[in-house]
């Protein structure tokens, strides 16, 4: 590979490594890295890992959500990622009107990465990152079927962040996860897809 793109062997292992730590390459002792097992085969276990996980984010910033409401003193770094989260939604909305379904995907982990950054939680937004290759990879894969309906959830979600919702809030990530765990295992079950 660095002969082929002629660069030096260190970013091609340093990418590599990147790689691997997302589940998306395989190092063989003697044999070089190899491409790892499609998602599919893992996917109930990242749905299991997701509900728990993006629930807990979601959780988490409602908490902090209801300490900002309760506070005089406004929060400028929460008000930025909140503006950020208005402007992935409302370019969900234009791909989704567009029909260009294949920028949703995207679209989609940019915000679950965001409702991770509102909680505040380094562990939380590693542990996403550590799985964020494959989540996307399964989310592209059903992308035009569920992405349509999953999108309006995500204002559900933020406007019971927002309001400080703590239980609703984890409630409602992790009732669209599951949905997006349904959906995908309907798609995996229809022999025309």
């Amino acid at each position: 590979m660095a002969e082929k793109y002629e660069v030096s062997r260190i970013p091609i292992r340093e990418a590599l490594r990147s790689l691997e730590a997302e589940g998306l390459v395989e190092s063989r002792k003697y044999s070089g890295s190899v491409v790892a097992p499609s998602p599919v085969e893992d996917a109930d276990d990242l749905f299991e890992i997701r509900i728990v996980l993006e629930a807990a984010t979601a959780k988490r910033a409602a908490k902090r959500a209801e300490a900002l409401n309760a506070s005089d003193v406004p929060d400028l770094k929460w008000r930025e990622q909140r503006k950020e989260i208005n402007d992935i939604l409302e370019a969900g909305d234009i791909v989704i009107a567009q029909e260009r379904y294949e920028d949703l995907a995207v679209l989609n982990m940019r915000f679950h990465f965001a409702v991770a950054e509102l909680s505040g939680s380094l562990s939380f937004i590693s542990l996403l990152r550590q799985i964020s290759g494959k989540i996307e990879w399964l989310y592209s894969l059903n992308v035009t079927r569920r992405g349509p309906q999953a999108w309006p959830e995500h204002r559900e979600i933020i406007a019971a962040i927002d309001a400080g919702q703590v239980e609703r809030a984890a409630e409602v990530m992790a009732r669209h996860v599951r949905r997006s765990r349904d959906s995908y295992f309907a798609m995996m079950a229809d022999p025309s897809h």
